[in-house]
């Protein structure tokens, strides 16, 4: 069994009468990729800055690395790498002379700081531009640049919040694949704070749905679809011809466990991809198929549904 490495008991936090975080309980292991989601005002962010040490919880605990934040802020920054929203550099200063001051805010020694930064650079493909001004560098640059000053000091969980913002798709891929490495090759625990759901579930080996301050849902994305009402599948078939007799075989499949008619097309619903038996009935029924597309319950569906009952 992992080792647990962030664990929060009944979180608390409150500001006079309003309670911001309210009885958050969490447990993540070592090397494990965590998609912390939420929208604006679901206070993410409050729970972070509890988890570094920067605010004091009003009840419950937290411990990272068995570590209290609140008490020992400064052993708790020395193994764990945190990049904001909004990252900030000195713009006057070169990406390479960037990571080196981080370096030496962390007594690394200079000639073990200078090989990382240019190992960590090269990482993060910016080793070309080493040299530049960072308030040249683009918006992307500066994401990938901020990556580079979180493993400098070679933390063993790294808290990204909204990584991905304002990033172009080739970008975000590459984060997503960098994320991927830190967690499966140098063991790193990964706590991803994210709007964007369709790369959490992705990349993430579990979730946690905030709401009003209170964690309303969690578990790996796999297990949370399977346990949705919803079915787990819904496929479009559109066909050239009559349906009558072709919907009386669909629903005779197994799996299939409700078929409606929309013009020429149906839409099937079912617990499994089921495509390649209804395009055999399609092919023995004479028919023409015109489309066959399958889609499954999405994280951003889960999401959507269990914030409304929160609401609610």
């Amino acid at each position: 069994m992992s080792e647990i490495v962030i664990e929060a008991k009944n979180l608390n936090k409150a500001y006079g009468h309003i309670h911001a975080v309210d009885g958050i309980n969490l447990s993540i292991e070592q090397g494990e990729v965590y998609g912390f989601l939420g929208p604006n005002g679901s206070c993410k962010s409050t729970t972070i800055l509890m988890m570094l040490g920067y605010t004091e919880p009003s009840g419950g605990s937290i411990r990272v690395f068995g570590k209290d934040p609140a008490r020992e802020p400064i052993e708790v920054k020395r193994i764990v790498g945190y990049l904001p929203e909004t990252v900030g550099f000195y713009g006057d200063m070169s990406g390479l002379e960037n990571l080196l001051f981080t370096a030496e805010l962390n007594q690394i020694p200079s000639e073990e700081a200078y090989s990382k930064s240019i190992e960590l650079l090269e990482m993060v493909e910016l080793l070309a531009s080493k040299d530049q001004p960072v308030n040249q560098y683009s918006r992307g640059m500066k994401q990938r640049l901020g990556i580079a000053d979180v493993l400098i000091k070679d933390p063993q969980i790294v808290i990204l919040d909204d990584p991905t913002l304002g990033l172009d798709p080739a970008g975000i891929q590459w984060l997503l694949a960098l994320i991927e490495r830190l967690s499966q090759q140098r063991n790193i625990t990964i706590f991803l704070s994210s709007h964007q759901l369709h790369e959490v579930q992705r990349i993430c080996n579990r979730v946690g749905i905030m709401s009003h301050g209170a964690l309303v849902l969690e578990g790996k994305v796999a297990d949370l679809v399977q346990e949705t009402e919803s079915h787990g599948y819904e496929t479009k078939l559109e066909i050239e011809g009559e349906t009558s007799v072709l919907e009386g075989k669909i629903k005779s499949i197994s799996s299939v466990e409700k078929v409606s008619v929309e013009g020429s097309q149906l839409i099937i619903e079912s617990t499994s991809d089921v495509r390649s038996q209804i395009a055999l009935e399609v092919i023995q029924s004479g028919a023409q198929l015109l489309e066959l597309q399958a889609h499954r319950n999405s994280l951003q569906e889960i999401y959507m549904r269990y914030f409304q009952e929160a609401l609610v």
